[in-house]
C-alpha cells in the first residue's frame, strides 16, 4: 500500500519534470531567494495536501466546491501564466518585482505551491488514497508517502541553481518558452477535464 501511494503521488507531482518549471518561475532570483522559494513552495504544497487528506471532503461540502470547478480555476490560472511565458513575457503573477517580493506575493504560493505541485490531481490522489478503509491507517500511509515525495522535490529544487548556472541565459530562455508551451497544454487539459465533469451532457452530445 505504501509503495502504491508513493508511486501514485510521485507520478502526479512529477518532481523531476517540475525542475524546469521551477527554474522558469525563479529566473532572476538570487541563490538564497531561490532556495527560500523552493522551501516555501514545498511547504505550501504539503500544507494543502495534509489539509485535503484530512478534511478534503468536509471543505468541499462546506463551501459547495467540486473538484471539477477546482480543475477549471487551476487550469485558467496556469493558462494565463503559461501564455505570457510562451510570449517570452513576465507578469507580476509569476515574476514579481521587488515591491511584490517584499510583500511576500511571490511564486512560492502560486503557481508553484498550487496548482503546479498541489493541484487538482494531487488533491484528488491524496483524498482518494486517504478515503480507503481503515481511513486513519490509510491517511497516515498517504501522508508519509507524500512527505517523501515533498522532500525529494525540495532537494531537486534546491539544486535548481546548479542546473541554472549550467544552462546559461540562453538555455533558460529556451526552457522558459518550452515550459510556456507545456503549461499551456496542461492548463487546457485541466480546464477540459473540469468542464467535462461539470457538464457531462455536453460530452454526450458531442459523441452523439
Amino acid at each position: 500500500m505504501w509503495f502504491h501511494a508513493l508511486a501514485s503521488i510521485f507520478a502526479i507531482m512529477n518532481p523531476v519534470g517540475n525542475v524546469p518549471v521551477f527554474l522558469t518561475f525563479t529566473q532572476g532570483q538570487s541563490t538564497a531567494r531561490r532556495r527560500e522559494t523552493a522551501r516555501r513552495s514545498v511547504l505550501t504544497a504539503t500544507g494543502i495536501a495534509v489539509t485535503f487528506a484530512l478534511l478534503g471532503q468536509l471543505i468541499f461540502s462546506i463551501f459547495g466546491i467540486t473538484l471539477n470547478a477546482f480543475r477549471v480555476a487551476g487550469g485558467v490560472l496556469l493558462f494565463v501564466i503559461a501564455f505570457n511565458l510562451l510570449q517570452g513575457k513576465h507578469s507580476n503573477v509569476h515574476h514579481p518585482g521587488d515591491a511584490d517580493a517584499s510583500a511576500g506575493d511571490d511564486v512560492a504560493i502560486a503557481p508553484l505551491g498550487t496548482p503546479i505541485l498541489a493541484g487538482p490531481g494531487t488533491i484528488a490522489t491524496v483524498m482518494a488514497l486517504s478515503a480507503e478503509r481503515p481511513v486513519w491507517s490509510h491517511t497516515a500511509i498517504t501522508l508519509s508517502a507524500f512527505l517523501v515525495v515533498a522532500a525529494s522535490t525540495l532537494v531537486l529544487f534546491r539544486y535548481g541553481t546548479w542546473i541554472a548556472t549550467r544552462l546559461g541565459s540562453t538555455g533558460i530562455n529556451v526552457v522558459t518558452r518550452m515550459m510556456g508551451l507545456i503549461l499551456t497544454i496542461i492548463g487546457v487539459q485541466m480546464i477540459a477535464a473540469g468542464l467535462t465533469g461539470l457538464f457531462p451532457a455536453l460530452v454526450a452530445v458531442t459523441h452523439a
